[in-house]
């Protein structure tokens, strides 16, 4: 009986075409609710660390002194915890996934603020 029910699937399957996605050649479309990786506006973040003292898996380090916020994206679980925590709301969560990596350092990702000096002769 078990040959039926296979004789179906590839009956489907040959009706249908495959249930994969032929990738490079067309690329997924993700629902805009999606889960993929953390994404700070550095510009509007003000190092206050609640996002660093939010996050369960501790993947977030903020230095208030140097202005410098990074996430581990290999130890991070996309809970959006840290985005709903953010008071000025620099952080949020996009819907596509971070590239992949084959050493762990490039899964870090630092953004340091840079401040620009004013030019000098400027009133």
């Amino acid at each position: 009986m078990k040959i039926f029910t296979m004789t179906k699937t590839v009956a489907k399957n040959l009706a249908q075409g495959p249930a994969t996605l032929m990738y490079p050649q067309r690329e997924r479309a993700y629902t805009p609710i999606t889960r993929g990786r953390i994404e700070n506006d550095i510009d509007r973040c003000i190092f206050c660390g609640l996002c660093a003292r939010r996050c369960p898996t501790y993947a977030i380090v903020v230095g208030k002194e140097d202005k410098e916020w990074q996430i581990d994206r290999l130890r991070c679980c996309t809970c959006n915890l840290c985005v709903e925590v953010c008071p000025v709301k620099c952080l949020s969560m996009e819907n596509h996934y971070a590239p992949s990596v084959i050493a762990r350092q490039m899964a870090i990702q630092r953004r340091k603020l840079t401040v620009s000096s004013p030019e000098e002769g400027s009133p």
